[in-house]
């Protein structure tokens, strides 16, 4: 069976999509989304959180959570939080403490990470980053990144039956990223169960089994590192295109990273740039199926993709929430936040925020001006947008040149996470 595309209005062609029923009324949204609770999300948030946000927008863009955190939803709080260092820290180690234990390797990991950390630790490791994704280093990625979507795209043809996240979505930006830390392929199995492991660690509530299974592996992926960094420092890559022999030298930082600092900022590099990536592949899929008129739109006019990337970004946010941690006493909407309160940024809402993007629920591949928050902002603006932006334009362009008329079948599997918004499966015909 296939699924039909969405009717006029973007929530109820979203409703159908994702829940297979209607969403609620305005009038019950309104009642019920002062109790949102992201530790226990109503029924349909995981699948189709997006009237949940235009609702939070409208009635609660400050919204205080049962355990002393507070969410918000509108653009400018987000924008003005993500570039004042100052007032709103990234260092999670108060958060993290409860959550995975002290000392723990999850704790470990997301306290060390680039991500999760203010100067000078994330100074140091940024330069590092930077200094290997210029312009031209992403530029000699490209023909890497033509082969590998070319040789997916020949490996699905034929087929009665794909799924666009296994056999495509998911599989390049692991391919990337290991050819950026020159993993070696025979390799590289157990990246993408790793990395899914370890981010879902990051949901707002755990069980004990998640949280078990997020300790064995960052535990097994660091294994894996210290015996890849050890062959790395004997025989040395190129530091030109071998992002891990930067790191090992410290390439562009003030000093050399130490060996936790090291290890865990390159699990950091494949987690942040797999999922995200991953999800902006299979969310731009989904949609443009969805929306058949913006496929043919794109079809008839290819130089389209940039901001039909853009526009995917916006609408279907691969990440859908960040956090600060208020480093004094702030006060929003009237309301005195005590320092140490910690803030969901809700990427998601802020970027369906009517006070910036014209009819917001809309989906418009050549929206211009474009001002999403996919890659947050500020200092920790995401290190690897250009790359993420490239592998978008590239899996899609390709994709579409070759199978113009691919239909998404009934069975696509929503990725069931609140932090990250993607698919499971997306099973396809080409």
């Amino acid at each position: 069976m296939i699924l039909q595309p969405p009717g006029p209005g973007e929530r109820r062609g979203a409703a159908r999509q994702f829940t297979g029923r209607n969403v609620m009324s305005e009038t019950v949204m309104q009642t019920q989304i002062g109790k949102l609770d992201l530790t226990a999300p109503p029924p349909g948030f995981l699948e189709n959180p997006f009237p949940f946000y235009d609702a939070l927008l409208a009635h609660a863009p400050v919204l205080a959570q049962p355990d002393g955190s507070v969410l918000l939803s509108r653009h400018a709080d987000l924008d003005r939080i993500y570039r004042d260092t100052t007032l709103y820290s990234s260092d999670k180690k108060a958060a993290f403490g409860p959550k995975f234990g002290v000392g723990s390797p999850l704790f470990e990991h997301h306290t060390t990470s680039l991500v999760f950390n203010d100067p000078p630790l994330h100074t140091r490791v940024r330069k590092i980053m930077t200094s290997a994704l210029t312009p031209r280093a992403i530029a000699r990625m490209e023909p890497g990144l033509f082969e590998t979507v070319d040789h997916l795209l020949e490996a699905m043809a034929g087929r009665d039956r794909v799924d666009l996240i296994a056999d495509f979505a998911s599989t390049i930006p692991i391919q990337i990223i290991g050819n950026l830390l020159d993993v070696p392929m025979d390799e590289r199995g157990p990246l993408r169960d790793w990395s899914l492991i370890i981010l879902g660690a990051l949901e707002p509530k755990l069980s004990a089994e998640q949280l078990a299974q997020g300790q064995q592996a960052v535990t097994e992926f660091k294994t894996y590192l210290e015996d890849l960094v050890a062959r790395r420092r004997a025989r040395p890559g190129d530091p030109e295109t071998d992002v891990l022999t930067r790191l090992i030298r410290g390439e562009g930082a003030d000093q050399q990273l130490s060996e936790i600092e090291l290890l865990q900022n390159c699990i950091f590099i494949l987690n942040a740039g797999h999922e995200t990536t991953s999800n902006l592949i299979g969310n731009g899929l989904a949609l443009l199926h969805d929306y058949p008129e913006e496929r043919a739109r794109l079809l008839a006019d290819p130089s389209l993709l940039p901001s039909a990337v853009e526009e995917i970004l916006r609408f279907r946010s691969p990440n859908q929430l960040g956090n600060r941690e208020t480093t004094a006493e702030i006060e929003l909407d009237g309301r005195r936040l005590p320092r140490g309160t910690n803030l969901h940024l809700c990427i998601g809402a802020a970027n369906r925020d009517p006070a910036v993007f014209d009819d917001p629920t809309r989906f418009d591949i050549a929206r211009k001006p474009n001002r999403h928050l996919a890659f947050a902002g500020g200092p920790h603006v995401c290190v690897g947008l250009t790359l993420a932006r490239l592998e978008g334009r590239i899996a899609l362009g390709r994709l579409l040149e070759r199978f113009p008329d691919y239909c998404l079948l009934e069975g696509r599997v929503p990725g069931g996470r609140i932090r990250f918004h993607g698919y499971a499966e997306l099973p396809a015909r080409l």
